[in-house]
């Protein structure tokens, strides 16, 4: 399983717990932001200048806030979704080399400063992880174009996480086995929220 099914397999578990769950990927999930995405990911765009697909994702972020987030959080409900703030500091700060300091800071105004309660980084050993871009099937969207350097950096950058974030962020081995990869998940995440426990 890739992170979007173990996270919908998550929000299945949450909500027999009878909590309304809301399951949203970045970029994405509001009409503007999908059009947003298609922007970001289309290999036609490979002259995008590093500070213009920064201000894209942020304002694809700004407006999945403003329309979904917001409004979700507001009602009580349980908000997982697959990318946020920290994929733009190991993307566009990391890979691209941007500002992280000036990142960050578009990262607060996009979100209105809401950060994540719980993140779940699921890590690959290296050489896993490059076989798995290697062996990547279709067509290559512009960011999985972007050249092994490049992905290295952004890789790097994740390993660096729980450090940096050891206050909100557990980190799962997700080599091994699926059923282990999403027992290791929900166990964190209860650890975290009991609430969430299943009766």
């Amino acid at each position: 399983m890739g992170k979007s099914t173990h996270a919908r397999h998550l929000a299945e578990i949450i909500e027999a717990s009878g909590r309304a769950v809301l399951c949203v990927r970045e970029p994405g999930n509001t009409r503007i932001g999908e059009k947003l995405r298609e922007v970001l990911l289309d290999p036609k765009n490979a002259e995008m200048a590093p500070a213009c697909e920064l201000l894209i994702y942020e304002a694809a972020r700004a407006q999945l806030m403003h329309e979904v987030l917001a409004p979700a959080l507001a009602a009580g409900a349980v908000v997982i979704c697959d990318r946020f703030t920290d994929s733009t500091v190991a993307y566009q700060g990391a890979g691209r080399g941007l500002d992280l300091d000036e990142v960050c800071a578009l990262n607060r105004f996009a979100t209105d400063g809401l950060e994540p309660d719980l993140t779940i980084l699921l890590s690959l050993p290296d050489s896993q992880e490059k076989t798995r871009r290697i062996g990547q099937r279709g067509e290559l969207d512009r960011m999985e174009r972007a050249g092994e350097q490049f992905h290295d950096r952004v890789s790097r950058s994740f390993a660096e996480l729980p450090e940096r974030s050891s206050h909100r962020v557990v980190e799962i081995l997700a080599a091994q086995d699926e059923d282990q990869t999403a027992r290791a998940i929900l166990e964190a995440v209860i650890t975290r929220f009991p609430e969430l426990a299943v009766a």
